[in-house]
């Protein structure tokens, strides 16, 4: 059932912004936010096949569309925020370092090994990157406080995992496991959200009076 608001704030993202694909507010960032919504849309769906019979096996089918959706949300901020990037070669480049992670781990978990390191350095990537990437060049400020809020809150998911067993312990109705897919879905919100404000005409102008021009962009690469 925690899984539903995965799905439920991708339909909502993808029932709003698709009208408005063309917008210049999502121009050219808007191919990472697109996938970024189909991924949260396979994340529901993966991750309700695994919990329901939870094994190694079905657990491949739950970390991928998560890898996939952190790639793709990392080449949609580079392409926006980065001139001259090529939107395209990020985000096949990343969903296939994506796939490696995931793959990578299923193999060695075969040898009793299970090694989540590059799964685990994408997601740290994003963590890292996305907030230089926005201070860098000069991203409006509201967009820098939407994705920072989501970071936080994905970090505090990654915590209430970690924390799992103790947080049921403590709360006594409630995983910390469950807890993760709620602020994993906050996030995810959180962002959707402000791609949405993007698109309204009064952002859109102030978007359009804060975001540094290209000329400027250039000169600072």
């Amino acid at each position: 059932m925690s899984n539903m608001g995965f799905a439920l704030v991708a339909l909502w993202g993808m029932v709003r912004l698709w009208p408005q694909r063309a917008h210049h507010a999502l121009s050219p960032g808007r191919y990472g936010y697109g996938l970024f919504l189909l991924s949260l849309l396979l994340t529901a769906l993966g991750s309700s096949y695994y919990h329901l019979a939870p094994d190694n096996t079905r657990l491949l089918w739950d970390r991928l569309p998560i890898a996939w959706a952190t790639a793709v949300l990392l080449a949609g901020v580079r392409a926006e925020t980065r001139s001259g990037s090529n939107a395209g070669r990020d985000i096949i480049l990343l969903m296939a370092f994506a796939t490696f992670g995931v793959a990578w781990w299923s193999f060695t978990d075969h040898y009793g090994v299970g090694d989540l390191r590059p799964y685990l350095m994408l997601q740290g990537l994003a963590l890292v990157l996305i907030p230089l990437w926005q201070a860098a060049y000069q991203a409006p400020w509201s967009d820098r406080c939407a994705f920072g809020l989501a970071l936080l809150l994905y970090v505090a998911a990654k915590l209430a995992e970690l924390h799992d067993a103790d947080l049921q312990a403590i709360l006594g109705f409630i995983s910390g496991h469950t807890l993760k897919h709620l602020l994993a879905t906050a996030a995810a919100f959180t962002l959707t959200a402000r791609l949405i404000r993007r698109t309204r005409p009064d952002q859109a102008k102030a978007a359009e009076h804060l975001a540094p021009s290209r000329a400027s962009r250039i000169a600072f690469d």
